[in-house]
């Protein structure tokens, strides 16, 4: 079985898995509403309340929103904050799974409101990493870093799985949030360093070829160049020879504007949907209506790009393809993996690049190139999200603006510093594990606090079921 064939199988073992977690939560959900239906409570209470109906069970969820003034909160709060989005952003992921933590813990608001600002927090730290990245080159062919094709793919599919995932935060309860992410980011986290390490051994393997050749004209110091890790296909492309240190041009330069301009045609189309969904009544017919034209919208862009790389007349060149190598069943996989992540980033107020960013480096695109796609992606996927909490009123403005210049400030800073490391270290794989890292510390932070959440309610003998969309207000 060639190293390909493996990892599309990885792929489609963690699509699978994916799925059925989300598809339990639903019959979950689907199952409490209709118990709860007959015999309504209220979160905070042990007490069936007169008179209820669901029309008026948005008194089911309370949001705090702190005072915002110069506090020990604040201070340490933009600290973690600062360093989570200088990870998250030369990671990939956004850095979601730390500022939500950060912002029920320390800065006091409740969960469905901190993951709200954890995307408006994503959405400047992927805004100022795009800016970075787009006067930066492929580290080894002659395009640019940020693969547009890959983008096209998955980008439609992200932000229509963006409006299931916010739907989602408002349905499921918060231990089911909680269990979701535990499995899903212990998993991505594992994948992620095993490939690290992969990636590190072939670094190795090619720095010692490359000395040794070097050895006869007697050079021996300073970072010794080499040729592309091979994760993808061997091809005759033209490469040049130092992979770490990517040059830079003017960024109108390096702009894909074809394929730009359909990327922003989607998330235009679709934002306009959720807008003119803002004024009309929840669960009513115009309402499911404008959330349904969002499917052909973003199946229509996919599949149009999808067709393209099938039939050859596009492909992801960023993985060295000189030919077509795609099968419609891949093309498939990968719409649907696109989708998984734009749901788990609604649901869980975190990037998708926790999923797609694994998914690229399984696809053998280079560590610096799935980073910098994978957030062109999620700038339009966070910033969609951001827009839908800000329409159901999930989050208070001012915190939001302090938070994001904060983000957008450390994730300059995170890129200029990293890449600098990599070129003198001369090894991208620093990249893979931050993903891990940050996958990891998302893990085990998240997963503490909805865990603490979880048996403190149970202790109160608080609500702790699901809610109903057509209620929430």
């Amino acid at each position: 079985m060639s190293e390909h064939q493996i990892a599309w199988k990885d792929v489609r073992s963690s699509a699978g898995f994916v799925i059925i977690c989300i598809l339990g939560a639903l019959v979950a959900a689907s199952a409490e509403l209709g118990q709860e239906q007959s015999v309504p409570r209220v979160k905070g209470t042990t007490e069936v309340p007169s008179g209820y109906s669901w029309e008026n069970s948005k008194l089911m969820y309370h949001h705090v929103w702190p005072e915002m003034k110069f506090s020990w909160q604040i201070v340490v709060g933009t600290i973690i904050g600062f360093f989570a989005a200088a990870f998250g952003s030369v990671g990939g992921v956004g850095g979601g799974g730390i500022f939500v933590p950060m912002l029920t813990l320390i800065i006091g608001f409740d969960p469905k409101s901190s993951t709200a600002i954890s995307k408006c927090m994503i959405t400047g730290a992927a805004g100022a990493t795009v800016y970075y990245n787009l006067r930066l080159r492929h580290p080894t062919l002659d395009q640019p870093i940020i693969d547009y094709d890959l983008a096209l793919l998955f980008q439609p599919m992200l932000v229509l799985g963006v409006s299931i995932g916010v739907a989602f935060n408002v349905i499921f309860a918060e231990w089911m949030v909680t269990a979701l992410l535990i499995l899903l980011f212990i998993g991505t986290s594992t994948k992620a360093f095993i490939k690290g390490v992969e990636t590190w051994k072939k670094e190795t393997i090619m720095k010692q070829e490359a000395a040794t050749l070097m050895a006869p004209y007697g050079t021996t110091s300073g970072p010794i160049p080499y040729k592309i890790l091979p994760d993808g296909p061997h091809t005759s492309i033209q490469m040049k020879f130092d992979l770490n240190k990517a040059s830079e041009v003017a960024i109108v330069d390096n702009i894909r504007w074809k394929e730009l301009s359909i990327l922003f045609s989607v998330w235009a189309t679709i934002l306009f949907l959720h807008i003119s969904k803002n004024y009309t009544k929840t669960c009513s017919l115009a309402y499911w209506i404008l959330n349904l034209l969002q499917i052909p919208i973003a199946i229509g862009a996919s599949a149009y790009e999808a067709m393209c790389l099938y039939t050859g007349r596009k492909m992801i060149e960023s993985r060295g393809e000189t030919e077509n190598i795609w099968s419609i069943h891949q093309l498939v996989l990968c719409c649907l993996c696109g989708i998984l992540a734009g749901i788990v980033g609604g649901l869980l107020g975190l990037g998708g690049g926790f999923i797609i960013g694994p998914l690229f480096l399984e696809l053998g695109v280079p560590p610096q190139v799935s980073s910098a796609t994978a957030t062109f992606a999620m700038l339009f996927s966070s910033s969609m999200s951001v827009l839908q909490y800000h329409l159901l009123r999930r989050f208070p403005l001012p915190y939001a603006l302090y938070f994001v210049a904060v983000a957008t400030i450390a994730a300059l800073v995170g890129q200029h510093v990293v890449r600098k490391i990599i070129s003198v270290l001369g090894r991208a794989s620093l990249i893979i594990f931050i993903l891990a890292f940050t996958i990891l510390i998302s893990a085990i932070s998240l997963g503490g606090v909805g865990i603490s959440s979880f048996i403190t309610k149970i202790a109160g003998k608080e609500y702790i079921g699901f809610d109903d969309i057509c209620a929430y207000e």
